[in-house]
């Protein structure tokens, strides 16, 4: 009994020892359990961010080389006969009908064919009664299988090295954006999250074709990724003839999804990045089972003037870790500890360096090894990082979108009445810096009365998790819309926020939103929104004053005739009257009189100088109140000027928030 006992506790604590063997999950098998962090939580919302990931892709990919972006969106809807087919499996015919979650039992089905002829005669009813109804269709049931689309990206970018392609998509946490760096992704997934999404949900493997600039060859890659190992498992990986010299990338994926519901977001989507990115130019197709739902939209280019690339940077003392000064460490190419300070670290100079090395003791000197710092020496170091006072970083790494892209980006895509936009100057929050840009617009098409936010983050368009971002915030409880004389209920107004930084403060695992936490932020966004307000009440006040002179001048030009009229027949009276009575009148009135006998002064010579007067009194009285205000007339035309020559280089840029003024060379001689 004793040797069962034995037996069965050893027996069990082998058990243990097996149950509590460490395991190790791959990157991509991480994702592909958690693909809501990535934005995949659902087929519509998968379909969304899939289509975001390949659009941003691309337009960096053009932006990298200084090439006005051109980009192509399809969406192609299948089938179920289609999808079996691109799958190369059968259609199955159903044998137990009571398998499927569409099956209902003869009773479902009676009271189901009851309510639909009871729909009906209501219907019947509202019609006859000239009401306007919605569809009665009813759909048996509930389906638990998503349609398939296929969705293809094509961009005029830079394009992928052949044998980089494999790597670059199909193995996660592995890309060219990281360090400090503006940049559009979120995570550094891009094409691979959306990649692992039709592993898991169709299967299909991920189709590239690419060529880079004066390659004699377009790359075909087909692969998929093995999620387990984290590496790409590539089908084909082949050269074909470039025969029309073409460059860029072309990626097409198949994948599950949810048009119907997610439509709104993803041509809103679209539409939001062609307002952000005036300069390039996007086609978006859906391709439906049935033509009729068709769509094509296309978002036309504005301008070819484009933001300047974001800059790679260093990082600031007061905004790293440990763990990151260890790292900096075990990368650096400078061994002297001051050289190290010097390079790794923005805005420590060499006198900088050797003060903060002076502070930190006798164990410390210039010219010592970094590879000699102990941990206990690089947490003194950290220390006096959060402890001393740095100057901010300037902000020269970021790329706004700039004040005339998003003006023209409004305009283009809103049309308004007016707008006004704004660019503030660089602000810092740990470390970090950051610019905000905003735009507030009035009237437009496509627009609800009300406040209608467009949230922008590093030059993207956030589209979910409204409530709790700080620009939300700001514009709908921070801002007094009525001192502006703009009413926040039944005017349209669009307010625009776009914020650049090395680092955007998003909140929540899908980072959809940045959070109102941040008292740098938010002071920010509702200075850069008040400066927007208040171009806008000069606009509205002059344009109300233009409206208080045209009335005025209505109302004088109404009582011209009657005036005119009245005049003439006292004139007439008087030089028709006795000599006796026109001699007191002879000396002042004697010609004016003479000319009114001699029908050269009528009714209608008084009547044109009445309106004459009255115009030249308006004129003086809006002169008069420009000068007073300062403000300038608003009578004034929209002219865009660009070369007849596209091609021919510009030589200097001069930006300003309303205009771009070229020079280009041969168009003006040293005087």
């Amino acid at each position: 009994m004793g040797d069962d006992k034995l037996s069965k506790g050893k027996g069990g604590k082998a058990d243990a020892t097996k149950e509590s063997v460490l395991k190790q999950k791959s990157p991509a098998e991480f994702f592909s359990e958690n693909k809501n962090i990535a934005g995949f939580d659902n087929p519509g919302k998968s379909l969304y961010t899939t289509i975001r990931e390949l659009v941003e892709n691309a337009l960096d990919s053009a932006e990298s080389i200084a090439e006005l972006p051109a980009i192509e969106v399809t969406i192609e809807e299948y089938t179920k006969a289609k999808a079996d087919e691109v799958f190369g499996i059968k259609t199955l015919e159903r044998k137990d009908e009571k398998l499927y979650d569409d099956y209902e039992t003869e009773k479902a089905r009676e009271k189901r064919l009851a309510k639909e002829a009871k729909d009906q005669e209501k219907q019947a009813k509202a019609l006859a009664a000239g009401k306007k109804v919605g569809s009665a269709d009813a759909k048996l049931g509930r389906s638990r299988e998503n349609p398939v689309f296929k969705v293809t990206c094509k961009d005029n970018g830079r394009g992928m090295p052949h044998d980089d392609i494999p790597n670059m998509l199909g193995r996660v946490l592995s890309g060219t954006k990281y360090g400090l760096k503006q940049t559009r992704g979120k995570f550094g997934l891009g094409a691979k999250m959306a990649l692992i999404w039709a592993k898991m949900s169709t299967g299909q493997p991920i189709d590239i074709w690419s060529a880079t600039e004066g390659q004699s060859f377009v790359t075909y890659c087909r692969l998929d990724i093995d999620i387990h190992k984290n590496v790409p498992h590539v089908h084909i990986h082949e050269k074909r003839p470039n025969t029309e010299n073409w460059r860029g990338a072309e990626l097409q994926v198949t994948i599950t999804g949810n048009w119907t519901n997610y439509r709104s977001k993803i041509i809103s989507y679209m539409r939001q990045m062609a307002v952000i990115t005036p300069y390039a130019q996007f086609t978006f197709r859906y391709i439906g089972p049935t033509a009729d739902k068709n769509v094509t939209i296309r978002f036309a280019r504005r301008t070819d003037v484009m933001p300047a690339a974001p800059q790679e940077t260093r990082y600031h003392p007061s905004a790293v870790d440990l763990l990151l000064i260890k790292r900096l460490i075990s990368e650096t190419t400078k061994m002297q500890f001051s050289l190290f300070l010097q390079q790794e670290f923005v805005g420590i100079n060499k006198n900088l360096a050797q003060r903060l090395i002076e502070e930190l003791g006798p164990e410390f000197s210039p010219k010592m090894s970094v590879k000699t710092l102990t941990p206990q020496h690089i947490l003194s170091l950290h220390q006096l990082f959060r402890q001393a006072k740095f100057d901010d970083p300037d902000g020269n790494c970021l790329s706004p979108a700039g004040e005339y892209n998003l003006r023209l980006g409004i305009m283009k895509e809103l049309h308004p009445d007016m707008v006004a936009t704004y660019e503030g100057s660089p602000q810092v929050f740990e470390g970090h810096p950051f610019i905000v840009e905003a735009g507030v617009s009035l009237g437009g098409k496509d627009v609800k009365q009300g406040i209608n936010v467009f949230r922008f983050a590093n030059r993207i368009p956030l589209l979910f998790e409204p409530g709790g971002d700080v620009v939300t915030r700001t514009a709908t409880k921070r801002i007094n819309w009525h001192s502006y004389k703009i009413n926040h209920t039944q005017d349209k107004i669009g307010v625009f926020v776009s914020i650049v930084s090395t680092k955007i403060p998003f909140k929540g695992t899908g980072k959809e939103y940045i959070g109102d936490d941040i008292p740098e932020m938010a002071t920010a966004v509702k200075a850069a929104l008040q400066q927007c307000c208040v171009q806008l009440k000069g606009k509205i006040v002059r344009q109300q004053q233009a409206r208080d002179r045209q009335q005025r001048k209505r109302s004088l030009a109404k009582y011209i005739p009657d005036v005119s009229r009245a005049v003439y027949d006292v004139l007439s009276i008087m030089s028709e009257g006795q000599k006796s009575k026109r001699t007191r009148y002879e000396e002042e009135f004697a010609e004016m009189l003479s000319k009114v006998s001699k029908q050269e002064i009528t009714e209608g010579t008084i009547k044109q100088k009445l309106t004459q007067h009255v115009e030249q009194v308006d004129a003086e009285m809006a002169l008069e109140y420009a000068i007073q205000t300062g403000m300038v007339d608003t009578a004034r035309e929209t002219v865009y000027l660009r070369t007849s020559d596209r091609n021919k280089p510009c030589v200097i840029e001069l930006h300003s928030p309303v205009c771009v003024i070229q020079l280009f060379p041969g168009f003006c001689s040293a005087g």
